[in-house]
């Protein structure tokens, strides 16, 4: 039902979904709570989102901060991004490393960001969808973020649109993280 891969940092994957393709179009299954319960995935989500964003636009990167801190479950269902994470788990492997994959409507993929794990994304095409499935209720008290630039990633725009509050979080190396991984 799912291909499920690791992108190289714990607890991490890219999700590729069965799509099932006709004259119409094509139908895509996102979630299914007994194929993730399975795999030990997180099943139960609190709020679910979209952005909309023009080409060029960056956005993150973001997470909350315990104890709101919170699992995501990002899918593309209209055009394509660039899509960047960086793991902020105290004693993980690949603490303080980013991973990047393109998710769009093409590919039908998705990622599955663990706790601890920042992220954030730029828009390739003119026009892009991100759909957010998340595990705790936003808080606005424990919203974070990363500076986009600080995070060792070679971004695919050389002039990026960035919210005020994005270019304000700290970088990378001056964040105090209160994440902790877990094996």
């Amino acid at each position: 039902m799912f291909d499920i891969d690791s992108i190289g940092i714990p607890g991490c994957y890219e999700i590729k979904p069965i799509v099932q393709d006709d004259l119409r179009g094509h139908f895509v299954k996102v979630f299914h709570k007994n194929e993730f319960k399975k795999r030990n995935l997180e099943v139960e989500f609190a709020e679910e989102y979209y952005s909309c964003s023009k080409k060029g636009v960056v956005r993150g990167m973001h997470f909350q901060k315990p104890p709101c801190d919170h699992v995501k479950l990002v899918y593309c269902p209209f055009g394509e991004v660039f899509d960047v994470v960086v793991d902020l788990r105290l004693g993980s492997p690949t603490y303080g490393q980013s991973r990047h994959i393109n998710l769009s409507a093409k590919a039908a993929n998705y990622i599955y960001i663990p706790r601890g794990v920042a992220h954030g994304f730029c828009v390739k095409s003119d026009l892009a969808i991100l759909v957010y499935k998340v595990s705790t209720i936003y808080s606005l008290e424990h919203d974070s973020g990363l500076l986009w630039s600080s995070v060792g990633v070679d971004w695919p725009t050389k002039s990026p649109i960035i919210s005020e509050r994005d270019q304000e979080f700290p970088s990378l190396l001056d964040f105090k993280s209160p994440f902790h991984y877990e094996s």
